[in-house]
């Protein structure tokens, strides 16, 4: 039995907002599957094209010159690992410090509202203009690219990032376990070193996770800092072969050969940053 009449308007807007309920609904889920179709079809393409191109060459071979048959992608891989490692850490305990002070101590004042300011900008940048600046002051200067360059531009990715992600985790920290510490007498550094940063260190691992996820696949501030080198090199005085620039290269030229490595190169940089996200998702899990 109906509890309102016929003509209620009641009625009439309870009918209103289920109709708007399930418009809303459905073009959500399309959307969610709009965007999840183009999402597998990249992956499944990734997956096919590109672990047709693994072999134990591709991780003990130098880079092939044009149209030479064979090569691998060793010295990119190693570039990429070296630039991202030492970008993480330099960026990850300036951005977990500066963190620290935008969530314990500097919540309101004028520093902390314009350290925040700047790290919005720096999170939301396109990373080609990291990459000009860092030209502008380091590769102009210098007169030549340089993997130094290049650790420079990924680390200014990663640290807004570790900064939002560690001010975030320890504001959602209880104060009462602040209290707790401080009614036992315990400093504020010590309160902050093995209590808050402490309960917030899953979050924080997450987020320097992310950071590192973002900067593998970055390849504008790359092509303006590192650039590329055909040969393996550890010097970061010199330029320095990474993943993204010779996806980047190998994809646009003609030679077969090269497009079967940038494929390779792609595939692997896609389960790389798969995993670091799987991993952050495990971690942030463990946190809840």
């Amino acid at each position: 039995m109906s509890l309102w009449a016929a003509d209620d308007p009641r009625l009439a807007l309870h009918r209103r907002r289920k109709a708007t309920n399930v418009i809303a609904l459905v073009l959500s889920l399309g959307a969610m599957a709009f965007g999840l179709v183009w999402l597998i079809w990249i992956l499944v393409e990734t997956a096919i094209l590109g672990f047709s191109g693994m072999s134990t060459a591709l991780f003990t071979e130098m880079t092939p010159a044009p149209n030479v048959p064979g090569g691998g992608l060793a010295n990119a891989i190693f570039g990429s690992v070296l630039m991202v490692s030492l970008a993480t850490l330099l960026g990850t305990p300036i951005g977990i410090l500066a963190g620290i002070y935008l969530g314990e101590y500097g919540q309101k004042s004028w520093l902390a509202f314009v350290t925040r300011f700047v790290n919005d900008i720096l999170l939301s940048a396109p990373s080609i203009v990291i990459g000009l600046f860092i030209y502008s002051l380091v590769v102009a200067n210098m007169k030549t690219f340089s993997g130094l360059a290049g650790v420079l531009a990924l680390a200014l990715i990663v640290i807004p990032v570790v900064v939002r992600t560690t001010e975030n985790m320890l504001q959602l920290i209880p104060n009462t376990l602040r209290e707790a510490a401080y009614a036992l007498g315990a400093p504020k550094w010590k309160v902050i070193m093995m209590v808050t940063l402490k309960a917030a260190r899953a979050g924080v691992v997450t987020g320097v996770l992310l950071a590192i996820a973002r900067i593998s696949g970055e390849t504008a501030p790359l092509l303006f800092t590192a650039l590329s080198n055909q040969f393996w090199t550890a010097d970061l005085r010199e330029p320095m072969a990474n993943l993204p620039v010779t996806i980047f290269k190998f994809a646009l030229s003609p030679f077969q050969n090269w497009q079967e490595l940038a494929w390779a190169g792609v595939f692997l940089t896609t389960m790389a940053v798969l995993a670091l996200n799987i991993l952050a998702r495990v971690l942030f899990r463990k946190k809840d």
